[in-house]
């Protein structure tokens, strides 16, 4: 039984494809996630939590300006240029292509701009530190140099080249982490370490963009940046699919991907810098899984467009197997040794975060187990349903955040976080893979006798 049980999982194709190419990036995440746990930490022992929490505020309103008027353009070039692809209709391809990069490098300089308004509100009305302001432009920098970094990567994963995006995104962790070393051993402040990571986005945003342009010709042909942006068909399709996808952005941006913020408005900057320091934790978490959701989204759209719903089943089942192992494993590592590392670690001032870490990992580890769960809805053609989820979830997580928050302090927000996780998170699933069966059905019931 075992052993036929083996022979099925070495036969999968899809399986092997993704995790391959998975493995190329999870060779340079787990590199990465020495370095990156190495970054946070450092940077942890460099500053004092309140300015901690301070550099996390920082970043996340500069990054989520760009999260406003991001259309996620790496979703819709592989759903439909990938489509095209495998079509063999190379001209139709590129034009999605080219179209999502122009918009994509129109928005991020419009975004900047955006920026550059906001910065002194933010600073003093949400981060509530003046000298904040010129740091949010500063680093929103690494918004011009990520120009078409959504685009470019969806062309590298067309293009199977993982090994690209492994390099480059072990490239931005050795320049941050070697920096902020740097620093560290300089007893440098928040500036140095805030320029740092700056440093790591530029090298990124600019290497995926030249890797992108490098490998067009061989995925779309010679000449593709003279394809007319009339061979584009359906853009009202394309235009709904993209708004659908930049409101979803938002509400993640609002309910998802803010907390730092928001713990910073409710409570204090020490507080961000607990929570900071619990999700720097979830990151390294979520790192040996996130490679799949950028390998698995153009097998399970390519599964969904020639209908292999049992080898989709197979390969949704057998990587969320993978998932789960990981996290239980890191989960037991984390009860046993967290407390003692955390004693050690700055004579013990991140301890008070160790419950913080340990009710967001509930949520993350959930996340991880089903992190196919919008892929598999955009794939089907069912984006809106994803984003509705998102924000009546998130509404209800933001009302409770306002009503809470401030009473019972940084572990409630921990609490809603991981709450909206599993409840968002379990609706999608249950309805693509709903969709699956009816689809399934259907297909079984043309197939001729």
């Amino acid at each position: 039984m075992r052993k036929r049980w083996l022979q099925q999982w070495r036969e999968d194709r899809l399986l092997r494809t993704v995790v391959r190419n998975s493995s190329y990036l999870f060779s340079s995440n787990t590199i990465s996630m020495g370095l990156a746990s190495l970054q946070g930490l450092l940077a942890a022992a460099l500053l004092n939590v309140g300015d901690y929490g301070l550099l996390g505020m920082i970043i996340a309103f500069a990054s989520n300006v760009n999260r406003l008027l991001s259309f996620r353009m790496n979703e819709l070039v592989i759903k439909y240029a990938g489509q095209y692809l495998a079509e063999e209709k190379k001209s139709r391809a590129a034009a999605i292509i080219k179209a999502a990069g122009l918009s994509e490098a129109m928005t991020s300089l419009v975004a900047y701009g955006l920026l550059i308004l906001t910065a002194q509100l933010a600073a003093v009305y949400i981060i509530k530190d003046p000298r904040a302001a010129p740091w949010i432009v500063l680093y929103g920098l690494a918004l011009l140099a990520n120009l078409v970094t959504e685009t470019a990567t969806a062309v590298l994963q067309l293009g199977n080249h993982f090994r690209t995006l492994a390099v480059l995104n072990l490239s931005q962790n050795l320049l941050t982490a070697g920096w902020i070393g740097t620093v560290f051993l300089l007893r440098g402040g928040l500036f140095d370490v805030l320029m740092a990571y700056l440093a790591g986005k530029v090298v990124y945003g600019l290497g995926l963009m030249i890797a992108a342009v490098y490998w067009m010709p061989s995925l779309v042909g010679k000449g593709w940046w003279r394809v007319a942006l009339s061979d584009l068909s359906g853009k009202k399709e394309l235009a709904k699919f993209a708004v659908s996808t930049n409101l979803s952005q938002t509400v993640n941006m609002l309910i998802r991907d803010n907390e730092v913020l928001w713990v910073g408005f409710f409570l204090s900057p020490v507080e961000a810098g607990y929570y900071k320091f619990g999700l720097a934790i979830m990151n390294v978490i979520v790192l040996p899984i996130s490679p799949f959701i950028q390998t698995t989204f153009p097998e399970i759209n390519r599964a969904v467009a020639l209908r292999i719903w049992d080898r989709l089943r197979s390969l949704l089942r057998r990587t969320s197997l993978i998932a789960a192992v990981w996290s239980g494993l890191a989960g037991v590592g984390m009860l046993i040794f967290g407390p003692y590392l955390l004693t050690l670690f700055k004579d013990g001032a991140y301890l008070p975060a160790f419950p913080v870490i340990l009710v967001l990992f509930a949520g993350f580890s959930f996340a991880n187990l089903f992190y196919w769960n919008r892929p598999l809805l955009l794939a089907l053609g069912n984006p809106n349903f994803p984003l509705l989820v998102t924000f009546a979830v998130g509404l209800i997580k933001t009302v409770l955040m306002f009503l809470l928050v401030r009473q019972y302090g940084v572990m409630m927000q921990a609490v809603l976080m991981s709450g909206y996780f599993i409840t968002s998170i379990g609706l999608n699933v249950i309805k693509g893979l709903r969709q699956v069966d009816l689809l399934q059905k259907t297909s079984e019931q043309v197939q001729p006798a």
